[in-house]
């Protein structure tokens, strides 16, 4: 499996999420500058974390417009799977791959700390060796990652089971005291309709390694490289 980790200017999070990549067997990964125009020949992207062009306009806003973007949209079109880190998270709604955006923290903190994610479905590529409830415990790093929509979008998020994690109490309770930014409903990743590209806040690449004090970040890994092993494709 062959893999993609895109790097623009300001990203912080590319060599984790190449080391994290690097560590499952049977799986290459390189960086991939944002200059470059084609991704034809992987099996899987990843955006990830930082401040691309540090975050002028809005967070993702500018990065956007990267040359590699083109490919990136193309990617999607054909059913490739990809994944959005933070940054990675808010270039995706910006692209808009992803629907929604994310804003400024509701408290206006910078938010650097461990948090439990509920897992809402298993029902997609990233998702699928994970069951229903479970509960993930991954670092958050991000200062906009509120992330807001209109009524009429989370609804659809809702129809089609587009929510794939919320922020949640170690009892898996979504309450306000487990929502670290504000974000609507406690969302803290999507998919799109296709179900094909998901976009998530929280690190799991940063989840990777006992030593890191959490490796339940792996198995939504492990669930992408399953997908694409078992050579699925997405529904286009």
């Amino acid at each position: 499996m062959r893999c993609a980790v895109l790097q623009f200017p300001g990203s912080n999070g590319d060599i984790d999420a190449l080391g994290a990549l690097r560590s499952f067997q049977n799986v290459t990964a390189e960086l991939v500058w944002h200059q470059e125009k084609s991704l034809e020949s992987f099996d899987f992207i990843l955006l990830p974390g930082g401040f691309s062009y540090g975050d002028y306009l809005r967070c993702g806003a500018i990065a956007r417009f990267s040359p590699i973007m083109h490919a990136v949209q193309k990617a999607a079109a054909s059913g490739t799977l990809i994944l959005g880190i933070c940054n990675g998270f808010q270039i995706l709604c910006e692209a808009g791959l992803l629907p929604g955006t994310l804003i400024r923290n509701r408290n206006l903190l910078f938010r650097c700390e461990e948090r439990l994610v509920r897992v809402e479905t298993s029902d997609s590529p990233f998702t699928k060796k994970i069951s229903s409830g479970s509960l993930l415990h991954l670092p958050i790093a991000h200062g906009e990652g509120c992330y807001f929509a209109r009524e009429e979008t989370l609804q659809e998020l809702h129809d089609k089971d587009q929510v794939l994690l919320r922020y949640a109490t170690s009892k898996g309770e979504i309450t306000k005291a487990s929502n670290p930014n504000g974000s609507c409903e406690n969302i803290a990743g999507i998919c799109n309709q296709k179900r094909n590209v998901f976009g998530l806040m929280p690190h799991p690449e940063r989840a990777c390694d006992e030593l890191l004090g959490s490796t339940d970040g792996r198995i939504i890994f492990e669930s992408i490289l399953d997908h694409v092993h078992s050579g699925a494709r997405t529904s286009l």
